[in-house]
């Protein structure tokens, strides 16, 4: 069970805080049963989700958890070959949003861009599933990296940007000694 103030990735809203822990006084709740009333970090509302919800719930990554994460983001390569069929493809979008694994985050924003820039370069522009997919993938992403990191989810991109950039240089500068 999570801690009143603890911060937890819920489902696809992606960082919520956990505000309250207990039963709901609304008509609908089941009186016996003990809620999580959740606050979305990155957009507004207000969640309430039994304790033993199916949706996916977890604890936030930590700054070592994300450091790793965002190093290993090179590694990861963009799928190919998926449907053109768009429901197919949302359906296996959908999948990756609702894993809560953030390598299969990084996996579908790369495969999105990925197919932009074949788009881009045959004069066509990406679908709406494929925009809306990463930009969700991207939200989610950041949001949670922001909250680990301890810097503004607007700061993230460019975080990530410099990060892999450094890592790469020195693994230039350690070939060049050798």
């Amino acid at each position: 069970m999570f801690e009143v103030g603890s911060l937890v990735i819920y489902g696809s809203d992606g960082v919520c805080r956990v505000e309250n822990v207990g039963p709901l006084e609304m008509q609908d709740a089941q009186k016996d049963m003990p809620y999580y009333t959740l606050s979305p970090l990155y957009h507004g509302g207000t969640i309430f989700t039994p304790v033993d919800t199916k949706v996916l719930m977890r604890p936030g990554m930590t700054r070592e958890e994300a450091e790793a994460l965002i190093a290993h983001i090179p590694q990861v390569r963009a799928e190919t070959g998926l449907s053109r069929n768009p429901r197919l493809l949302h359906e296996h979008y959908q999948l990756s949003l609702k894993s809560g694994d953030c390598v299969e985050l990084v996996k579908l924003i790369r495969t999105v861009y990925a197919k932009g820039r074949e788009a881009e370069g045959k004069g066509r522009r990406l679908g709406q599933v494929d925009e809306r997919s990463r930009k969700q993938a991207m939200d989610m992403l950041h949001g949670e990296l922001a909250v680990a990191l301890g810097i503004p989810v607007d700061q993230v991109e460019a975080y990530i940007a410099r990060t892999i950039e450094r890592a790469q240089r020195g693994t230039e500068d350690m070939k060049a000694e050798t």
